[in-house]
């Protein structure tokens, strides 16, 4: 039980911070190409109160942990983006989409930066330990989060990414599959295909991250 509430007290800041800056970024975008929807809405905000959700923020999250599964993600409420709105809908979805994931990619390499210097500080094992273990879950959390999301299936952001790039009309038919993404999200990861999938982005990723640490 200790050890369940210490492992929940490390996840829970990288992933509520993680989701909500995921989103958030959709938005500030968004707002940027053209779009003041979110903003309009109160949701380019980094209070966490209006991003979240019961399940997807808080329930989600904590069943992983406990059930001690191999990764951990979550999701906010998203933010709410009427591409229409957008100067040019098309090209500027793409850049919406790829917000979010940037973002975690970015969070995970301060959060890399921030684990090195918690592992090396002359600090007290009390605040070096904690930091450096809620900093290396962050690391984590985002990584997954970005690999996750770039999943070319609609509603992710992946999916939407291939919307913009296709040409009609193979990205209206990639766009037809929205309705019934999650359920073929779902059964991806019951089946255990989407680890197959995503394990060499994830691996990528962290590379790279690797890479630049140096």
């Amino acid at each position: 039980m200790e050890e369940t509430i210490r492992d929940i007290a490390i996840w829970a800041v990288p992933v509520l911070l993680g989701v909500i800056f995921h989103e958030v970024a959709h938005g500030w975008v968004a707002n940027k190409l053209g779009d003041p929807t979110a903003a309009r809405l109160g949701r380019l905000t980094l209070n966490p109160i209006p991003h979240i959700d019961l399940f997807g923020t808080i329930l989600l999250p904590a069943i992983l942990i406990v059930s001690g599964a191999p990764f951990v993600f979550g999701y906010a409420r998203p933010v709410p983006v009427n591409f229409q709105n957008l100067r040019r809908p098309k090209q500027d979805m793409i850049w919406v989409a790829l917000a979010g994931p940037m973002t975690n990619i970015l969070l995970a390499l301060v959060s890399l930066y921030i684990f090195k210097f918690a592992d090396s500080a002359a600090y007290s094992a009390m605040v070096a330990t904690p930091l450096a273990l809620m900093a290396q879950s962050s690391v984590n959390i985002n990584v997954m989060l970005a690999s996750f999301n770039l999943f070319p299936v609609p509603p992710l952001d992946g999916g939407r990414v291939l919307v913009g790039l296709l040409p009609n009309p193979y990205s209206a038919a990639v766009a037809r599959i929205e309705p019934f993404g999650f359920l073929i999200i779902i059964l991806l990861l019951m089946t255990h295909t989407i680890d197959v999938i995503l394990g060499p982005v994830v691996r990528f990723i962290l590379t790279i991250l690797g890479a630049l640490l140096v």
